[in-house]
């Protein structure tokens, strides 16, 4: 059996954009779940380790330190491996205005954690495991209320893909432009929908399937 970890935030979790008891769509719904069913009966284990409000590399100074992303990557990766494939979606929680980041420094921070998953080496016979890096679609205009909290984060959003290929390529990984395939929800302007979490699921599924795997 081949092992994947999805990396990311609350489109990862899957964070509801309805008003629900749990603010949570169901395992089956979330994208990592759609791989799941997908790809379980063709050997694969699907491991989901979304946290709502996460960044790559920063310390929110409101919702607190456990939502850097860096502070959890290395327990995270060395408590599930071995792992064939780490797959990162990150750089939403990014654009806040509190953090001031250019789209270029997110990209810097999302390489920051490839380098920590390499230097790790928690692939099957101590290899590097592949890394997919996921730029999230971009966000709308209207974010219902949450216009301050991203001021100046769309136009920002809308550059994440290319730095992120940019820095994909340059670490030798793979690239996966979320955007290409979904965009966010009008209900909140920033998350995924169900519909959106099915189509993303089906499209990342056919991203990993076409690395090419060696027979096992």
């Amino acid at each position: 059996m081949r092992s994947l970890l999805c990396f990311g935030d609350s489109n990862t979790y899957g964070q509801t954009t309805a008003d629900t008891p749990d603010e949570r769509f169901g395992p089956s719904e979330r994208w990592p779940g759609v791989m799941r069913d997908l790809l379980g009966s063709r050997g694969w284990l699907v491991i989901e380790e979304g946290l709502s409000g996460r960044t790559t590399v920063s310390d929110d100074p409101i919702e607190g330190k456990e939502k850097n992303g860096r502070r959890y990557i290395k327990p995270c990766i060395q408590s599930h491996k071995p792992l064939d494939l780490v797959i990162l979606m990150l750089g939403t929680n990014d654009l806040k205005a509190r953090f001031a980041k250019p789209a270029t420094e997110i990209a810097m921070g999302m390489g920051a954690l490839v380098q920590d998953i390499k230097e790790l080496r928690a692939g099957p016979g101590q290899r590097i495991p592949e890394i997919m890096i996921v730029s999230p679609p971009p966000i709308l205009e209207d974010l219902h209320g949450w216009e301050s909290v991203f001021e100046g984060g769309r136009a920002k959003s809308m550059q994440l893909a290319s730095e992120f290929a940019r820095i994909a390529d340059a670490l030798e990984v793979h690239f996966f432009d979320a955007g290409s395939v979904v965009e966010s929800s009008t209900a909140d302007g920033f998350h995924l929908d169900a519909e959106g979490h099915r189509r993303l699921g089906i499209a990342m599924t056919e991203a990993v399937e076409a690395i090419g795997w060696p027979d096992i």
